[in-house]
């Protein structure tokens, strides 16, 4: 090598330098918190320090639960650590196909597959279905997954302004030459708690002869009547025409991903879908967990009542102490700072004050729309989301943010 080639190779690792030195001087790099006890309504971190979390996708409280650990346990010793191989080879066991058809009958579609992880699910989706004849037309707020997944695709991409429905209705119209046309959209959107408008998709689908699919990563397991999800929350059960989602959050917290739907679209998947086909078969321990969350799910809604309880108390308290939250019935609960380096200041003084809840901004979320974002989970007792509110109103006051009396 060169002096020249190693200047230039020495150039690279110094542009990145520069780039994370620059992030840290605004006040904008992400430290991440480091856990030394299970998943859960309190936890503690490396410095010893048990803090109330506020900040996982812990909805239904069912991470790091005994019954969850017992059943992955069981499930080790039943079918081992892993498979060492993808799924059409040799890494297919009972228990994956018991839980694809579990899944498909609580969503109320024909089948499901399973993915390593929900980001999978959303890459893998579009390209063995689409190609440039067809249309997506997808929500301008769509998690990163799907936007992922769309690039992959060749087909025609069209967004709509976010929950707009005059505006779906033009992109629809613009996308009449397309011979398929598809509505692409998160069922509750993770940044902001704003559940999708499906009523009013299917509709629209409906008058146009388009197809919808969902990503129900922030739904499964406790939106509706019964926690099938943002389509149950709506009325619309078995018009939507394919669902994305996750283990990872309210399902037990582990990782990995489905999709759901018909037979047809399912098969063809299987047949064409890359992460599926390319990657290795999710863990047996996940999968024997899985199975148990369903069971729980199907014989008990005491863990989604006092979920929506623990919601709407907080919600109701951190906005009587001045703060502005984004309106909405979910627990996700954006409290709202606008200015990126204030909500990372605001992240850290909760920490110091023992509530762990992570600060956003852009490019994660739009320029001065900068918030903390508060998850609150069934295992959240009343005295712990007290003691989180006096964190907040201490914080808040301290920084400037709450007016004083």
């Amino acid at each position: 090598m060169t002096a020249q080639t190693a200047e230039a190779r020495e150039g690279f690792y110094q542009q990145l330098t520069e780039r994370l030195e620059d992030t840290r001087r605004q006040g904008l790099f992400k430290q991440e918190r480091v856990l030394m006890s299970r998943q859960g309504p309190e936890v503690m971190c490396d410095d010893g320090v048990t803090r109330i979390n506020l900040c996982a996708n812990n909805y239904l409280g069912l991470s790091g639960s005994e019954s969850l650990v017992k059943a992955g346990q069981k499930a080790l010793e039943d079918f081992g650590f892993g498979l060492s191989s993808v799924r059409f080879i040799c890494g297919t066991q009972g228990p994956h196909k018991e839980l694809e058809a579990r899944i498909a009958a609580y969503l109320g579609t024909e089948d499901a597959i399973l993915y390593a992880a929900a980001f999978d699910a959303n890459g893998g989706v579009f390209e063995p279905l689409f190609d440039e004849q067809d249309a997506i037309i997808s929500d301008a707020l769509n998690h990163a997954s799907i936007i992922d997944g769309v690039r992959l695709c060749k087909a025609q991409r069209l967004r709509f302004a976010h929950n707009d429905m005059d505006d779906l209705e033009r992109q629809l119209q613009a996308a009449a030459g397309a011979r398929h046309r598809i509505i692409v959209t998160d069922g509750v959107f993770s940044m902001d708690g704003t559940i999708a408008q499906l009523d009013r998709i299917v509709a629209l689908a409906e008058q146009y002869g388009a197809l919808i699919m969902i990503d129900e990563c922030h739904a499964t397991g406790f939106m509706g009547a019964t926690g099938r999800g943002t389509h149950e929350h709506h009325g619309v059960i078995g018009k939507i025409d394919i669902i994305t989602g996750t283990l990872g959050k309210a399902l037990g917290g582990a990782m990995g991903g489905f999709t759901a739907g018909r037979r047809e679209v399912i098969e063809t998947l299987r047949q064409r879908s890359r992460p599926y086909l390319f990657s290795n078969s999710l863990a047996p321990a996940i999968v024997g967990t899985s199975l148990a969350v369903f069971d729980e799910l199907e014989h008990s809604s005491a863990r989604r009542e006092q979920l929506h309880e623990n919601t709407a108390f907080f919600r109701h308290e951190v906005a009587a102490l001045g703060f502005t939250i984004k309106p909405g019935t979910h627990p996700i609960v954006p409290v709202m700072l606008f200015d990126a380096t204030l909500a990372q200041s605001f992240a850290q003084r909760l920490y110091e004050l023992g509530v762990i809840a992570t600060g956003f901004f852009y490019p994660v979320v739009p320029q001065g729309q900068a918030r903390v974002r508060v998850q609150l989970s069934a295992a959240h007792t009343r005295e712990q989301l007290t003691r989180a509110l006096a964190a907040f109103a201490q914080a808040g006051n301290e920084l400037g943010i709450l007016k004083q009396g």
